[in-house]
């Protein structure tokens, strides 16, 4: 079909949208993975809207949207899928092989994103998000494809893509069925992420000592886990619960008084973080990338410059209302106010993109 008998931009909705997850592993994940839950919560928010979606992604994935699969299962779990580079590419290629039955290609790049090859050959859009925070030299090499729509998921992302064409900036949305109130907490302070020395795992441990507070720590075991870490885990004070499935994550964000958010470096948002705040839960964090557009200080938990204050201001943190805490979420993170934002994008894309077809 050529870009000529395409049919026209709808009225209200219905557009056909191509939507490309990671290959990584299913879509929503079994366990941890915020790349895939938010393609999952996306793509099940635009079908719902009345749109046209297809989410290419692995057979195992669980979707309301139509699902394009060309394999069973992840690279993660199959270790056969390798170089997983070429899975990607692969599945990116999928959708842009059949790009005339969609008006606009989404990528979700779980590392880069790889769909710029194909933005001056698609006959159609090919918008892209990252779920990282990118170094210079990244940018600077993507910056050959600097006409490339982007959509950042934070200001603090924005600003390290300011030399591409960022479209858009839409922040992650969590389900506030899923993640429920938690309006009585249990005696313990929270470490929800992987183990490495930029999360910080090491920072919440001595937040913990330091205030005399009960710390779980919740994520994958690691070499770094079982060089760094397990030697200060006492199994009183400090608790390993070992990674933590869906179900027992919000068990547990809902039952902590705070969630401890001490990274080194900045991230390009911090899912997590408006996973505590919709269960009510405030959070603790140090002032790094997204951080501060994130959570409100003061009300939804504390933004710090340095570990210090951080455990100095843990009262006033452990003293915040979660009802209050819960009612922000809502308004700044619920599911709609993402999908809205993203059919106002993928509208305006495939308009101009007709637009120049027709004066072409």
């Amino acid at each position: 079909m050529n870009a000529g008998a395409r049919r026209a931009l709808p009225e209200g909705g219905g557009l056909r949208i191509a939507l490309v997850g990671p290959v990584a592993q299913s879509i929503p994940p079994e366990r941890s993975g915020s790349v895939e839950t938010v393609t999952a919560m996306l793509a099940d928010g635009l079908v719902a809207r009345g749109h046209d979606v297809t989410l290419f992604a692995t057979a195992s994935s669980v979707t309301d949207a139509r699902l394009h699969a060309l394999f069973p299962q992840g690279y993660h779990q199959d270790t056969s899928l390798w170089p997983w580079e070429l899975c990607e590419l692969f599945n990116l290629a999928a959708a842009v092989e059949r790009a005339d039955a969609f008006d606009l290609i989404h990528y979700q790049a779980e590392y880069y994103p790889m769909s710029l090859a194909y933005t001056r050959v698609s006959p159609i859009p090919v918008l892209q998000t990252l779920h990282h925070a990118p170094a210079a030299p990244e940018v600077a090499l993507w910056s050959h494809y600097g006409e490339a729509p982007f959509v950042a998921v934070s200001h603090a992302q924005a600003r390290l893509l300011s030399s591409l064409t960022v479209v858009a900036i839409i922040h992650h949305a969590v389900d506030p069925g899923i993640y429920s109130f938690g309006p009585t907490p249990d005696d313990y302070l929270l470490f929800l992420g992987r183990f490495t020395a930029g999360k910080g795992v090491l920072e919440a441990i001595e937040v913990a000592r330091r205030t005399h507070q009960r710390l779980i720590l919740a994520a994958a075991e690691s070499k770094y886990y079982r060089d760094v870490v397990a030697p200060l885990v006492d199994h009183r004070q400090i608790v390993y619960a070992g990674e933590a499935g869906p179900t027992e994550k919000v068990r547990l964000l809902r039952g902590a008084r705070a969630l401890l958010y001490p990274v080194q470096a900045g991230e390009s948002f911090g899912l997590v973080l408006a996973e505590a705040m919709m269960c009510g839960t405030p959070v603790a964090a140090l002032d790094q990338g997204a951080v501060s557009e994130l959570v409100d200080d003061g009300v939804t938990g504390g933004v710090f410059a340095s570990l210090e204050a951080l455990i100095d201001g843990m009262p006033e943190v452990l003293a915040l209302d979660r009802a209050q805490i819960r009612a922000r979420a809502v308004e700044r993170f619920g599911p709609d106010r993402m999908v809205d934002e993203h059919v106002e994008v993928y509208t305006r894309l495939v308009a101009a993109r007709r637009r120049a077809e027709r004066t072409a």
